[in-house]
């Protein structure tokens, strides 16, 4: 069985034919860790991101061209030098990524940072990616034709995103050729692919199913401008919406900190500024999606997890905020419940959440707390759980240190040198 090359566009390849073209390459295409002909056509293929005709179509691409401007990719390496006074970094090898189809641009954040570290890479994208992928596709093949001659060679001769039908064969091939395995999308991902043996020195780099969830300081809220209590909201709406809250770092539930009366108030405050952001980005609620929130809002009340449920929107829309007043912090959804469900809770401090934290909670978002609060509560977490906190509007930004992992460092490897 063949597979469809997408990026660089080709024609129709095997899988051991593939493997070959990546390790061999280009004469002079081997690449280094920070090569400058990455660099040129990393920051050639964001900047085409952030034009105006696909920043307007799609813009959930624009964090990734601001991620990938030339300033934000020379941060990234330099955080990577701090072994370079012991030790040489290089490449890992060849890397074999696997993204999820339901965000369909994580696979350009992990191949990019891999691609930077100077590995040979090949990524699977989903026949079921569309829109977004589809467009971060043809913007990555225009980059070549407009960088430079020896950045495009380098490029062809190193990178591949492939799709294929589910196939045994390839994916056992792939695998057994990687020198580490990127894979994300959940649990049942992270099994289905660990069927296929890797090389005995290689191994996995995972990003199993993870939650996520949003914390409002009352204070804060209350001694908030109504300008920062409308970005708040706009925010919130960015890290939710967007892939149909469908992201591990979207957040699935709120927690009100601070007067249990004063929260109300300000969950009232804040759902009005919401509905309002709905209606000024013209949010529908598909039919099927509608159906869906409904039902898993009804199901969690018959379990027991919520005590109240509301449904609310911008004019007949009436499905585009699902809030569910959980009937104890334990309570928090973890599971996907639709687009626009949110679980809503009340403590009093932070702190208070510490104990409901898994190793499975992601990331925190959060408004109005002081950067003292923020580190007080990660120290009392220990680990135990939450990789990332970080204010609204910014729970979609990838970092090139994700779930806990520094990804640079993931995708080299050091050589020490003992005079």
């Amino acid at each position: 069985m063949s597979l469809t090359q997408r990026f660089p566009l080709g024609a129709p390849v095997e899988a051991g034919e593939l493997v070959e073209q990546v390790h061999t390459g280009a004469d002079g295409s081997r690449l280094r860790f920070g090569d400058e002909r990455v660099v040129e056509f990393l920051t050639r293929f964001g900047r085409g991101l952030l034009a105006p005709a696909v920043a307007r179509r799609f813009p959930e691409l624009a964090s990734l061209g601001f991620f990938l401007r030339k300033g934000e990719i020379a941060r990234a390496l330099s955080r990577s030098d701090g072994a370079a006074a012991t030790a040489l970094r290089f490449p890992r090898g060849l890397v074999f990524h696997v993204p999820p189809a339901n965000v369909d641009t994580i696979f350009v954040y992990s191949w990019a940072l891999s691609a930077l570290a100077g590995n040979s890479n090949v990524v699977r994208v989903s026949s079921r990616s569309a829109g977004a992928a589809e467009a971060v596709l043809e913007v990555l093949n225009a980059a070549l034709g407009e960088v430079s001659e020896d950045a495009a060679e380098a490029i062809r001769g190193t990178q591949r995103m492939v799709t294929y039908d589910r196939s045994d064969e390839i994916s056992a091939t792939l695998s057994a050729a990687c020198d580490l395995r990127v894979v994300w999308g959940g649990d049942a991902s992270v099994r289905a692919l660990r069927q296929y043996p890797l090389a005995p020195h290689a191994r996995d780099l995972t990003f199993p199913d993870r939650s996520s969830f949003a914390v409002v300081s009352v204070p804060g809220w209350q001694q908030a401008s109504e300008q920062e209590r409308g970005r708040a909201a706009e925010g919130f709406y960015n890290d939710s919406y967007w892939f149909d809250q469908a992201a591990c770092s979207s957040p699935r539930a709120v927690f009100w900190v601070g007067d249990k009366d004063a929260a109300a108030d300000a969950a009232e405050q804040f759902q009005e500024l919401l509905a309002g952001v709905l209606t000024e980005k013209k949010h529908v609620t598909e039919p099927a999606m509608a159906v869906q929130k409904r039902v898993a809002a009804y199901g969690a009340a018959v379990d027991g997890s919520v005590e109240r449920i509301s449904f609310a929107g911008p004019g007949l829309d009436v499905n585009g905020v699902t809030t569910l007043q959980l009937s104890s912090p334990a309570a928090l959804p973890r599971e996907w419940l639709g687009a626009g469900s949110f679980g809503y809770g009340t403590v009093e401090a932070l702190a208070d959440l510490a104990p409901i934290v898994r190793r499975k909670d992601q990331t925190v978002s959060q408004f109005g707390f002081t950067s003292v609060e923020l580190t007080a509560f990660a120290r009392e977490l220990a680990g135990r759980g939450v990789d990332r906190i970080v204010p609204f509007g910014a729970a979609l930004n990838f970092s090139p240190i994700w779930d806990g992992y520094d990804l640079l460092a993931e995708f080299s490897r050091l050589v020490t040198v003992a005079p």
